[in-house]
């Protein structure tokens, strides 16, 4: 695939004025800063994630590939096929953790590209098809399982009797079901202590948090009424939601304003870059990034 560096990425692709700022933004992006569009060769962008050096892998799912965007080469091909791969994260070892639903799998991509299935199943059951994940620091996995229709799938019906949040322990032994009576879960995202979990329940249209405690979910309370596709979190504990460009929440549960995004569907967000102060947004068929005050804190 073509590489494109950063500045000619930003002279073909144009700078966006972010113009929906309200004044409550200015905590977090710089007044003047604006939205750059680093790519638009894409079908659907999905699933960004940042690894150790800031660089962004994230997924164009209707052509099964994973892809990278460096601040120095730009973008390139990390993996295709891969599984038709959504929701990605990167775990303390380095390994990207893939929501492949092509087979309704939960990959982990060794840094070599070795790929392994970790699972594929609830009580001898196909999942639905996990959607996006995160990787608390004890190791242990907490994913969203939605059912979206897929044209690659030979099954039309939902394999599971809910859409549900699942837990992992970190030795992968342990599956359970953390989180029964949402909608439909998709975003998820957890604080940097392993303490609290948010997941937004994009059919319910709100997003809820909960405390962890040994894996489990309990003190179940609505965070705002927005659910949301994909989630990010910041080191001030401000909650970035998607949709219609990128919604921000402070960590009461007050919206601080709206990065306005010239795509129909903004579909996930992560910070990445140097010292994790840009934020990265993939939107229907285009990769995004805005400079921005706060800091990310994966």
């Amino acid at each position: 695939m073509k590489v494109l560096n950063s500045m000619l990425a930003i002279f073909i692709f144009g700078i966006f004025p972010v113009s929906s700022q309200q004044a409550g933004l200015e905590t977090i992006i710089k007044h003047g800063v604006q939205l750059e569009k680093l790519s638009g060769d894409f079908s659907f962008t999905e699933g960004p994630a940042s690894d150790s050096k800031g660089n962004i892998y994230f997924t164009d799912q209707p052509n099964d590939r994973i892809m990278i965007w460096s601040t120095r080469e730009g973008v390139s091909t990390f993996m295709q096929p891969s599984g038709r791969s959504n929701g990605l994260f990167f775990d303390r070892q380095g390994n990207l953790w893939a929501c492949a639903d092509e087979k309704n799998e939960l990959w982990k991509i060794k840094p070599d590209k070795e790929v392994e299935v970790i699972i594929d199943e609830y009580e001898g059951k196909l999942l639905n098809g996990p959607n996006d994940l995160w990787i608390a620091p004890d190791g242990s996995i907490y994913f969203t399982d939605p059912f979206y229709r897929r044209s690659w799938w030979d099954h039309t019906a939902r394999p599971q009797d809910k859409q549900c949040v699942y837990f992992l322990s970190a030795d992968h032994k342990t599956l359970r079901r953390v989180a029964e009576d949402l909608v439909q879960p998709n975003g998820i995202i957890g604080t940097s202590d392993g303490k609290v979990l948010y997941v937004a329940d994009i059919g319910g249209k709100k997003t809820w948090s909960y405390s962890i405690e040994d894996g489990s979910l309990s003190n179940k309370t609505l965070f705002c009424e927005m659910g949301s596709d994909g989630m990010t979190i910041d080191s001030k504990g401000n909650i970035y939601l998607t949709g219609k460009g990128v919604t921000v929440f402070d960590k009461s549960g007050r919206q601080i304003g709206n990065i306005a995004v010239p795509e129909n569907w903004t579909a996930n967000v992560c910070f990445g870059g140097k010292n994790k102060k840009s934020l990265y947004i993939t939107a229907s068929k285009s990769l995004y990034r805005i400079r921005t005050r706060t800091k990310g804190i994966y």
